[in-house]
């Protein structure tokens, strides 16, 4: 990985990551790979991490997928439901706004060009959890003020069934998004 010190795995600097659980990614990789996580499957390698007492639930999931990724186990945007993407925006209007453009499907469809949108549950100004098309796959979409005139609209399309379909979808979603924005900052 050339100068250990300086390296970054995941997005996260050897440093940092050392800081936060007391290794470095080659050296989790190692003890991993000597404890033999490759056989043992996603749960059993965060099992195994559980065993460190410097590393919470978050690191354990983080260092897990991240070795999976890394021996080739795991493609990025895999879970074990599927592929997921996530895409955002900061949009200029308050959250009960941008909040109305997902729920209500006149407004809805000026931006979103979609098949099937199901809402099954959502808070209002905060978030929606929406069955989309008829492939299985999910949408969680999440509101987060920035101050009381913007909003981060956060989209997680999640059970997709491959990369291709990640790639697909990131574009997608990028779009709508863009559309959104320029529909509601008009």
């Amino acid at each position: 990985m050339g100068d250990e010190k300086d390296s970054t795995t995941a997005g996260i600097s050897n440093e940092a990551v050392k800081a936060r659980t007391g290794r470095t990614w080659p050296e989790w990789f190692a003890m991993l790979d000597e404890a033999g996580a490759v056989e043992l499957g996603h749960k059993g390698i965060v099992a195994l991490l559980a065993e460190h007492r410097r590393v919470g639930p978050w690191w354990r999931q983080m260092i897990a997928v991240t070795y999976e990724q890394e021996r080739g186990l795991r493609e990025k945007h895999q879970t074990p439901q599927g592929y997921q993407v996530s895409t955002s925006r900061t949009i200029g209007v308050p959250a009960a706004t941008i909040f109305e453009a997902w729920t209500d499907e006149a407004v809805r469809s000026s931006w979103l060009q979609a098949e099937t949108v199901n809402i099954r549950k959502s808070t209002a100004g905060k978030s929606l959890r929406i069955g989309w098309g008829n492939n299985g796959s999910t949408v969680d979409v999440n509101l987060y003020a920035r101050g009381n005139t913007k909003t981060q609209v956060v989209v997680e399309h999640r059970r997709l069934a491959d990369s291709d379909a990640v790639r697909e979808m990131k574009a997608f979603w990028s779009g709508a998004l863009d559309r959104l924005k320029e529909n509601l900052e008009q």
